[in-house]
């Protein structure tokens, strides 16, 4: 039986608790790794050790350095107690207020994509090996045998659109930090992230808008769910096979709204100090640096939500593996959520990765190739995608 609260379902609000708590943490988690992962990755590709220095001292001599990892935390806690330099001049609210508006954009729009199906926690504990864990499968056997949940922390029928609401307030960050600081590099710094953003926006959502005239819907569990079925009876129907031009579309914007190289003009160092944030220092310095970690990780969600199935893998279903030819493989419910589970995160690990080589990998833009490459390239591309896909659509393809 669900116990009620003021008329708030318990079960459900602390479901929805730790599913909020679980992205939460996984979100900060990723972002750690990309940091550390950025130092080791750009390290192997200029032949280089890395970051390697900062260690625990272990009795016998040894030394705790976690390939590195230790590093990172010295550089977390120098910034902790760093002495926090402001400008003599400045808008104080605007100020602190800019690094919200960079942090949790990306943290709050990844509420409404499903990280992996429905999951029913009587049937889940009720598999060999997860027998070894205390309490819970006899709890919910015998007080809530039919309970289940998805694991969304919000479906909303417009996610879509909510994902494209919330993501492009993170712009404003940028914006605040630039005009806040009193500063000339850190002005044109916010500039320049204002015009990238505008100039690739349009595309990156024309590039969506041909996903929701194949799949029609903007709820991101429906658009998940179509992805899971099969074209033909045997191609997984994954955005990236049914829209592929869209696919390179939304990569290059999504990288671009980034700020990452080759995009990376609005902190170009060379040219603007650290562009924006350039009068930041210390814990707050690190809090925006933090925070393009995490819209790299945003990123990669985005990329294996609406082109890679999301949470799905081929030939998957609720209770087993189906196969073309009619071949089947039966799965244990628990076994199915926790393939889900390590698909979605094999996908996004993956992506974040990619976007890190590519950050390592290619030259800046100057700033008039960047424009030509928004406004005469991928703009024009978006259009004709769609109007290819409207024309496909309307004839009954796909």
């Amino acid at each position: 039986m669900e116990a009620n609260f003021l008329g708030i379902n318990v079960v459900k609000f602390w479901t929805y608790f730790i599913l909020a708590g679980g992205i939460f943490a996984f979100m900060f988690l990723m972002g750690a790794v990309m940091s550390w992962s950025e130092r080791k990755q750009s390290a192997v590709l200029q032949d280089r050790i890395g970051a390697n220095r900062a260690s625990i001292p272990l009795p016998f001599g040894k030394k705790l350095a976690m390939w590195g990892f230790i590093n990172n935390l010295a550089d977390a806690i120098k910034c902790l107690i760093k002495e926090d330099f402001k400008p003599g001049v400045y808008d104080k609210l605007m100020y602190n207020l800019a690094i919200f508006f960079a942090f949790v954009p990306a943290v709050l729009a990844v509420a409404v994509v499903p990280f992996a199906g429905v999951l029913k926690p009587a049937e889940f504990f009720n598999v060999s090996y997860l027998k070894w864990i205390p309490y819970l499968p006899e709890y919910f056997a015998k007080n809530l045998p039919n309970f289940s949940f998805r694991l969304q922390v919000a479906d909303l029928n417009v996610g879509l659109l909510f994902i494209f609401a919330v993501g492009g307030v993170s712009v404003f960050g940028a914006i605040l930090a630039g005009w806040s600081s009193n500063n000339k590099f850190s002005m044109m710094g916010a500039l320049r992230s204002a015009s990238q953003m505008i100039s690739y926006e349009v595309s990156m959502g024309l590039s969506l808008v041909g996903i929701i005239f194949i799949f029609q819907t903007v709820n991101i569990w429906d658009l998940v769910q179509a992805q899971s079925e099969l074209a033909w009876g045997w191609l997984p129907k994954w955005g990236i096979f049914v829209q592929p031009l869209a696919f390179f579309i939304f990569l290059a914007a999504a990288v671009a709204e980034n700020k990452r190289v080759p995009f990376d003009l609005p902190e170009a160092e060379s040219e603007i100090i650290s562009g924006y944030f350039t009068e930041y220092s210390a814990f707050k310095m690190l809090l925006f640096m933090f925070a393009e970690f995490i819209e790299i990780v945003f990123v990669a969600i985005m990329i294996a939500t609406f082109f890679f199935g999301g949470y799905t893998v081929p030939y998957l279903l609720a209770d087993g593996f189906y196969f073309p030819g009619g071949s089947y493989v039966h799965l244990s419910h628990a076994t199915v959520v926790i393939l889900q589970v390590l698909s979605f995160q094999v996908k996004v690990f993956f992506f974040a990765w990619f976007l890190q080589q590519m950050r390592w990998s290619l030259p800046r833009f100057r700033y008039d190739q960047l424009m030509q490459l928004g406004w005469r390239i991928l703009l024009p591309l978006a259009i004709v995608n769609l109007i290819i896909t409207i024309i496909i659509v309307a004839l009954g393809g796909l």
